[in-house]
């Protein structure tokens, strides 16, 4: 049986992904992987394990906290107590939320799962809104990427990594979610991992304003 192996976070994004992938092949067998990478809260982690388990997919969790503090001696904001931005993505503050090289280290990864399993690719749920701040999750890197795993696993493999939203806005997520049924309270974006989304950080910002942008009800409970 064809299967794929899929990189889900537990947000928006790579929630719809997953019932993309679902929708489009009905009857492949599904990996997900999930990575903590240190990151300031793992809520997003169970929101990944639930989508897993919703889906009926394998769902493994690969530790990189051993390698946290070499990646972002700095101190990212995802991966310290340093205060998280507030604002847009286009505001210059939002570079605070930058782990160098994270998606690269991810997808290098979930390739080495997909040649592993024989898996048919490696899916991701980049899209356009993150171009701005993230160099690795524009389409030049995927391009790129994909040639470097050819050379990588050459006589081994001869799947690829797709990123089907990686020129879509998250508004256009949402309109395709809302599509497919997604439910969106159990989505996890906020970087600060309180109780409820903040509402004000650069996730959680674009998250409400996609909602607005295509007028559909958002059901996300957010701090007033």
């Amino acid at each position: 049986m064809p299967s794929g192996v899929v990189i889900v976070s537990g947000g928006m994004d790579s929630t719809t992904l997953a019932y993309h992938l679902q929708d489009k092949y009905p009857t492949w067998e599904w990996h997900y992987l999930s990575f903590d990478y240190g990151q300031r809260h793992v809520k997003e982690l169970a929101y990944a394990a639930e989508l897993a388990s919703r889906l009926h997919a394998r769902h493994s969790v690969i530790d990189l906290t051993s390698i946290t503090k070499l990646i972002a001696p700095s101190g990212s904001v995802l991966v310290s107590d340093n205060e998280v931005p507030e604002g847009h993505y286009a505001e210059e503050s939002m570079k605070a939320t930058v782990v160098p090289n994270r998606n690269s280290i991810m997808l290098s990864i979930a390739v080495g799962v997909a040649v592993a399993e024989k898996a048919e690719f490696v899916a991701a749920g980049m899209h356009a809104g993150d171009h701005f701040i993230y160099p690795d999750c524009r389409a030049d890197f995927i391009d790129q990427f994909n040639r470097t795993m050819a050379l990588a696993n050459d006589g081994f493999w001869e799947g690829q990594v797709i990123a089907p939203f990686v020129e879509k806005t998250k508004a256009d997520i949402v309109m395709e979610g809302h599509q497919l049924k997604v439910p969106w309270q159990e989505t996890w974006s906020c970087y600060k991992g309180g109780a409820i989304h903040c509402g004000k950080c650069g996730t959680c910002m674009e998250r409400i304003e996609a909602f607005e942008i295509v007028g559909i009800h958002d059901p996300t409970e957010y701090m007033e």
